[in-house]
């Protein structure tokens, strides 16, 4: 059985060099990110203990030496720092600078999906990105990555997700079924290759900003997720509908985000094939769920198998405040096929505790109970996880406010300011903390900062040379590239070959 799902009358269009998304033929520049302006504040730490990071460091020094180089560069140690031991003595007894600053540089990726997208319902574009993808990082105010963004990517969906899914209340301009979901992107900077000493293929995944209302209204019914032949392994029904469905009528759509995502990542494997390569995917609340879905999807189907089928190119999850995503069975598939995935959670944020509430990872006789009783609720996180608490952060307001406990922004301040379990809370790369209220008001008042700061001046209205003010008409996004119907039947031909193999 071919357990890719609709793959049907693919042409095969030749190879083509990796292309950058285009708008009416405009091709992409490389983009380039991170200079964070340095903080108007005094910046100050926590009191909850009277060690300072450098005091803990030297109190493991000894024995942290005996698994990692604290000294080594990036480029040496990246394959520990995406979890090739499972970040065993990087995250404690004390969190390792390096894991911290990729935590953070896969954070901002993620939360530029957030910055991009236009969720007012009064803009005719509701639901695109606002910004051409040679320009996505420069509008932003993050130069510097390195990477260049190869496609956006779309979904549809019959399940209601409540501020997930915009929709126009003025006539749409460009589709009633697709919204943006986030893009793909590769590292394309000769000096940012030699700095992560790899070539990076990013998977970046948008989520749900501040709402978490979205999370009540899963059903919790898991369905087989049908990318192999054990269909034991399931997956919330909700997700896999996101990333699976497609719509013929809608251009957008007529490919699903899984396969979108497929196709390119397929493409660019081949074109860097004699260099080393890593996969990492990243996302936020929804997004997060999406990642880890994507990244099984990835190695489920061999996607990541290269030369002779004994290397792997090593597939990373960076996950923020993410939901469980499917079974025990799916839990313990990840971990058969080498996907890695760290997850950043708020202890105070109710998303994580879900779905799978009564039946999860922590209880007992889960698998007893899903395997015996094939109980249809039991669900288990994938990975290591980082338990932060945003009240050990003097900048932020102790209450539990739920929506700001699951904000981004304010993860990746916890993370700068995290050194391991009952350590003092430290701002490690001075982040600068205005960031916390972009998009909610968690920041203690005598700091000044208003709430919900962050927004297109003029709300993205410009004054024309008639003196009127309207919002300027935007490029049209080529839906799919040409040749994507060809990297997509490589992906099955490769999938289905592996299969063969796995029954000889």
């Amino acid at each position: 059985m071919a357990s890719l799902l609709l793959f049907n009358n693919l042409q095969s269009p030749p190879l083509s060099p990796p292309h950058a998304t285009t708008f009416n033929n405009t091709p992409t520049a490389t983009l380039s990110f991170f200079s964070k302006a340095k903080p108007p504040f005094i910046l100050k730490c926590s009191s909850t203990s009277n060690l300072t990071p450098k005091m803990d460091q030297e109190d493991v020094e000894g024995k942290e030496q005996e698994t990692f180089d604290f000294e080594a560069p990036l480029s040496q140690v990246w394959r520990e720092i995406q979890g090739m031991k499972d970040w065993k003595g990087l995250i404690e007894p004390t969190m390792n600078p390096l894991l911290r600053r990729e935590i953070i540089r896969y954070g901002e990726l993620a939360q530029a999906c957030y910055d991009s997208f236009d969720f007012d319902p009064h803009s005719k574009y509701c639901g695109t990105c606002k910004y051409h993808p040679s320009h996505f990082f420069h509008q932003l105010n993050i130069p510097h990555s390195g990477y260049t963004i190869t496609r956006y990517l779309y979904a549809t969906s019959n399940i209601n997700l409540p501020n997930f899914f915009q929709k126009s209340n003025v006539a749409s301009v460009w589709s009633p079924h697709a919204n943006w979901m986030g893009y793909v992107a590769v590292i394309t900077d000769k000096e940012h290759i030699k700095h992560l000493g790899r070539r990076d293929i990013l998977i970046a995944w948008r989520g749900t900003v501040t709402y978490v209302e979205w999370i009540h209204d899963l059903k919790d019914i898991l369905r087989p997720a049908l990318f192999s032949r054990d269909q034991t392994i399931k997956v919330e029904s909700g997700f896999h509908d996101l990333y699976t469905k497609k719509e013929d009528s809608c251009t957008y759509c007529s490919f699903s985000a899984r396969e979108q995502v497929l196709s390119e990542v397929k493409r660019l494997l081949n074109y860097y094939k004699d260099e080393e390569i890593s996969i990492t995917v990243t996302g936020h609340s929804l997004g997060a769920a999406l990642a880890v879905l994507s990244a099984y999807d990835i190695a489920e189907v061999r996607l990541n198998v290269v030369g002779d089928g004994r290397e792997r190119v090593p597939v990373t999850v960076f996950s923020f405040a993410g939901p469980r995503v499917g079974n025990l069975k799916f839990k313990e598939r990840c971990e058969e096929l080498g996907v890695k995935v760290l997850r950043v959670v708020n202890v105070h944020d109710v998303v994580p505790t879900v779905p799978g509430i009564i039946t999860n990872e922590k209880f007992r006789f889960q698998k007893y109970i899903e395997d015996a009783l094939s109980f249809p609720w039991s669900y288990a996180h994938v990975g290591t996880e980082i338990a932060l608490d945003h009240r050990e952060s003097p900048f932020v307001k102790g209450n539990v406010d739920l929506v700001s406990a699951h904000n981004l922004e304010v993860h990746l301040h916890l993370v700068d300011g995290y050194h391991g379990k009952e350590k003092r809370f430290c701002l490690a790369s001075k982040r600068d903390i205005a960031l916390v209220n972009k998009s909610c008001d968690f920041l203690r008042s005598e700091y000044g900062v208003p709430p919900h700061w962050r927004q297109d001046e003029n709300k993205g209205m410009v004054r024309g040379g008639d003196g009127r003010w309207v919002l300027p008409e935007r490029p049209r996004l080529e839906a799919h590239p040409p040749d994507m119907a060809h990297h997509l039947q490589l992906v099955l031909d490769n999938h289905l070959a592996g299969q063969q193999l796995e029954t000889t």
